[in-house]
């Protein structure tokens, strides 16, 4: 390669990979697998390494990735928390103990004994102890300067507050997810239609690195500690002894921990691992060669960015060919329908595979998949397996195209897809696939407001089939209810009462409850106040609905579709007959003093929840706004009103206070809240 070619492509190695480590470090979003990151970072290093004339100390082969996060405090390590020098081969290792070896006989050192442990696959941090007490932790951030994240690593159950001895110590050790806990908070943001989780590993990130440490808390995060940073009035000589002394602290230690002896042991060692690794309950992207001698690593020393004492093993992907069978379709709870692969049973890094998600429509037309093909699969992060391409020489001609149903698989409800999304929902309101998710929402504050009917007790009724649909909450029986609790003639009573005085609610709550896309209360007030009953609603044709503010055409298509459908219709007719209230309450004392106001609101109020001031805007004719924008009119600020205060000072509008907000309010009769 020319000089210029090379400076070129050194250049575009150099933007690239700065770009996939902020995805990866900052934001613990990566676009590309860790795979394709490694061999950026061996081609760029390969280049400087044959154009020294091109290195530069910005180049993240110089340098550790990550940054400091705004909004934390910045910790300046007094061991920085280095990087691992990352090899691919097996010769890659022997290469590198052989350079141990003879850096160990110029100094008079006879024998050289390693470590050899699992790299996991978390995020790096170091625990600081004064008297044995829990003082300080701290992301890895640059190696330099990390993110003070104490208040966070105290909801890990497994660091310990207290040591067993009182000495002051820092320790590093990886936190992350476990493999069965990243399934299941997968899961479940899947059926929340959240963004999943790319990997475990951005998964544990992103968790500890939360400003609101109760988000921290609620995320199942773990830690191993494998390494003493520093400590006061003890001296070790070997790693192993150091690991040894940190399990008798307290410490949840890297449970994988070969000692060798020669090069064979460790080459055995990372076979091992590598053939385990799918038994182990936390992910792994490696194994790790570490120097024992304590005293030796001191000679061997680091460089800017790596110890010269350890080099980190990085296993490559494992990818296995099989039959795409079939392509079935699964609804979620929230009527997403996602295709799923049905393949020829395949071993995949020491597992069986035969089926994995597809995702949406997109994902099989960019793959170009098609039923009966021959495809390679691999499991992503070692947790997830995929198909990653397609073996089109292996076609037969047999192979046929998928389509997405245009109808749901479960109720026969019609399908959509709406612009702009990748996903196809199902539409039924009775679509058995949907009826928690359904149920949950129908009673929820902002809708039928059912107190007493949580998630638990509607699971209960489910699995008790004591209700089947919706408007079987109206028909339960005070005997029913009771059986569900010990002595629960009490709680029975409350929910029957609260039952039954949901069905005076007015119009809008219920538009609300019947969880039409796009529409929520404050459109469901709009449409009650234009429409004065559910059978008006009903039979509003698109043109109407979209001729209405803050409806618009998108909006009106949805509530169309719903609309439209017989389950809907079905639905409807039953509540009615149970008696729920289908009119618009008439308002009294109409002042329309905000109509056409803007407001935003921010910070803490003292007199009112978010929700019961908004409704006081509404119901003198304004609207609320989540963002502030030259079309907001007032800035309502309560106590640590934060970064919209900022912006709507900058911006000129009229910040209100609450006292000056009560007295607007009060300039008339006000209305009610609700």
């Amino acid at each position: 390669m020319q000089k210029k070619q090379a400076k070129e492509r050194i250049e575009e190695l150099r933007k690239q990979l700065e770009y996939h480590a902020k995805k990866y470090y900052d934001e613990d979003k990566p676009e590309i697998s860790d795979f394709e990151y490694d061999m950026l970072m061996v081609e760029l290093r390969n280049l400087e390494k044959e154009f020294p004339e091109f290195q530069s100390k910005d180049s993240l082969t110089q340098k550790v990735g990550g940054h400091v996060k705004e909004g934390f405090q910045k910790v300046t390590h007094e061991v920085p928390l280095q990087s691992l020098q990352d090899v691919f081969s097996i010769e890659d290792v022997k290469d590198y103990i052989k350079k141990i070896d003879e850096k160990a006989e110029e100094n008079g050192i006879k024998k050289v004994n390693y470590v050899v442990e699992t790299k996991i696959d978390g995020l790096s941090a170091a625990l600081e102890y004064k008297n044995g007490e829990f003082v300080r932790g701290a992301t890895r951030g640059n190696g330099t300067v990390g993110e003070d994240v104490t208040e966070n690593l105290k909801t890990v159950k497994t660091i310990p507050m207290k040591l067993k001895d009182k000495i002051d110590i820092t320790v590093r050790g990886e936190v992350f997810i476990a493999k069965e806990d990243f399934e299941k908070m997968n899961q479940e943001r899947e059926e929340n239609e959240e963004e999943l989780f790319a990997n475990a590993r951005n998964a544990a990130a992103g968790s500890l690195r939360q400003l609101d440490s109760k988000i921290t808390k609620e995320r199942p995060l773990d830690i191993y500690i494998f390494n003493v940073q520093k400590i006061e009035g003890k001296e070790f000589n070997s790693h192993y002894e150091e690991l040894e002394y940190l399990k008798e602290l307290g410490f949840n230690v890297n449970p994988v921990c070969i000692y060798c002896n020669t090069m064979e042991e460790i080459e055995k060692a990372i076979q091992k691992i590598g053939e385990e690794r799918e038994n182990l309950s936390f992910g792994i992207d490696g194994a790790v060669v570490k120097v024992d001698d304590l005293k030796f690593r001191e000679i061997l020393g680091t460089t800017a960015k790596t110890p010269r004492w350890a080099v980190a093993y990085k296993y490559p992907p494992e990818k296995k060919e099989t039959k795409l069978k079939d392509i079935i379709c699964q609804v979620g709870r929230t009527g997403v329908i996602t295709p799923m692969a049905i393949l020829e049973p395949v071993k995949v890094a020491g597992s069986t595979i035969s089926k994995t998600t597809l995702h949406n429509e997109d994902f099989i037309k960019e793959k170009g998949l098609k039923i009966g093909d021959t495809v390679v699969i691999q499991k992503a992060g070692d947790v997830i397996p995929e198909i990653v391409s397609v073996n089109k020489e292996k076609r037969t001609g047999e192979e046929r195209d998928f389509e997405m149903p245009k109808t749901c698989p479960v109720c026969g409800a019609q399908a959509v897809r709406e612009e702009g999304e990748a996903a196809v929902r199902c539409t039924g309101i009775e679509c058995p696939a949907k009826l928690f998710r359904n149920l949950v929402h129908f009673v929820s504050r902002e809708a039928m407001n059912i107190d007493g009917l949580g998630e638990n007790i509607i699971q209960q009724l489910l699995d008790r089939e004591l209700i089947h649909n919706i408007a079987d909450i109206y028909t339960l029986e005070f005997e029913e209810i009771a059986s569900l609790k010990k002595k629960g003639d009490k709680f029975a009573q409350n929910l029957v009462d609260s039952i039954n005085q949901s069905k005076q609610n007015d119009l809008y709550r219920l538009i609300t409850a019947l969880g039409i896309r796009h529409v929520g209360s404050k459109a469901s007030k709009l449409l009650a106040r234009k429409y004065k009953n559910i059978d008006n609603l009903i039979e509003a044709d698109f043109e109407d609905l979209s001729q209405i503010n803050d409806i618009g055409p998108i909006v009106a298509n949805s509530i169309r579709e719903f609309f439209d459908q017989e389950q809907t219709k079905d639905l409807i007719q039953k509540l009615k007959t149970a008696g729920v209230n289908t009119q618009a309450k008439q308002e009294e004392n109409i002042d329309n003093r905000f109509e056409g106001k803007t407001f935003v609101l921010t910070g803490t109020l003292e007199q009112y929840t978010r929700g019961e001031a908004t409704n006081l805007i509404e119901k003198f004719g304004g609207k609320t706004s989540s963002t502030v924008s030259k079309k907001t009119d007032y800035l309502l600020a309560g106590e640590e009103a934060g970064s919209k205060l900022t912006k709507a000072q900058n911006l000129g509008i009229t910040i209100l206070t609450e006292s000056e907000f009560n007295e607007m309010c009060q300039m008339g009769q006000a209305p009610t809240i609700h």
